[in-house]
């Protein structure tokens, strides 16, 4: 493991989630999962994190494993009740999930920040990593398709991903900063893991915060990324569709030199259903390209990954060193 250091993780959703759990159970409390807030969004008049909440579900163990989002053994007997008053019901608010959305709008309500807010839940179910919120100013991806303008839980919820997409906005994004805890972290860093998130909805709205990549580009510590795209597919989310429709390649070489163009990368995880690929990928500047197998199905898989990343980041870190 790098030096036996902290590590960054940033996540998105389901698949950022995954393999942040297995990174949680190797390193504990030396893990920082600064996770993507343009999916945050107002509803029944409670703010929603979805993509924090996934990941916090996921390192405490209380996940639903079958659906990869919410709470395990849920009910959603209040949200028949707001159906029978015919009250908004296209996305499914659990019981209990309810009720992390209870205290974090009260919360805030009361003047603390998202960070402060998100350690207070994350510890509350025991985690003993940190999970940040990549800002605690807001910033909200728009989707931009054939049928208009779309809030992005209108897009991928609400409309299933089926409106074709043009372009992706941040709106915030401007006036948004990486928090102060996202910093430091980031300074302390032996390593960054960007997980197999999609790189166009979970990933960019963190890099394109002001200040986030010149900071990566900036750090000693190694910067490796993890595919979302094996084998021409995205194994969970839109990625695909998005990539295809953008114009560009469905592939895990076109999601490596899309990242290369924001920041630095040091090494690029893909899977070896991709093993043609690693020529392509190390074609690319100063990017490394480790090929295994990234498919986390069960604990162990998670693990395993994990496992592999680390260790290619530490070989990466000690090559650097020797340089």
């Amino acid at each position: 493991m790098p030096n036996d250091g902290p590590v960054v993780a940033l996540a998105g959703g389901v698949g950022g989630a995954k393999l942040a759990y297995g990174l949680y159970q190797l390193l504990g409390d030396r893990l920082t999962v600064v996770v993507n807030t343009g999916d945050d969004f107002e509803h029944w008049g409670l703010t929603i994190c979805p993509d924090l909440d996934t990941v916090t579900y996921n390192l405490a163990g209380i996940n639903n494993l079958e659906q990869g989002w919410g709470l395990a053994d849920e009910s959603y007997r209040a949200l028949e009740q707001v159906t029978r008053y015919g009250g908004e019901s296209w996305f499914r608010l659990g019981d209990r999930d309810l009720g992390t959305h209870l205290v974090r709008t009260q919360t805030l309500k009361s003047g603390a920040t998202l960070t402060e807010v998100t350690f207070r839940l994350k510890t509350e179910v025991g985690i003993r990593a940190s999970i940040l919120p990549m800002s605690d100013q807001p910033v909200r991806t728009l989707v931009h398709t054939d049928e208009g303008v779309l809030a992005f839980q209108d897009y991928f919820v609400r409309r299933r991903c089926e409106p074709r997409l043009i372009r992706l906005e941040f709106a915030g994004i401007g006036a948004a900063r990486p928090s102060p805890a996202v910093m430091s972290a980031l300074n302390d860093a032996a390593a960054v893991v960007l997980c197999p998130s999609n790189p166009y909805l979970s990933l960019d709205p963190i890099l394109h915060l002001p200040g986030m990549a010149d900071k990566l580009r900036g750090l000693h510590a190694p910067v490796v990324a993890v595919s979302p795209i094996v084998g021409g597919l995205a194994l969970k989310g839109p990625a695909a569709k998005i990539m295809a429709e953008l114009g560009v390649e469905v592939s895990p070489v076109a999601v490596a030199r899309h990242l290369t163009g924001q920041i630095r990368l040091d090494g690029f995880v893909l899977d070896q259903t991709d093993a043609a690929s690693a020529s392509d990928v190390a074609a690319l500047q100063g990017v490394t390209p480790l090929v295994t197998d990234t498919i986390m199905g069960d604990h162990a898989s998670k693990m395993r990954l994990a496992q592999n990343v680390l260790q290619f980041a530490a070989a990466l870190a000690q090559t650097t060193a020797a340089a």
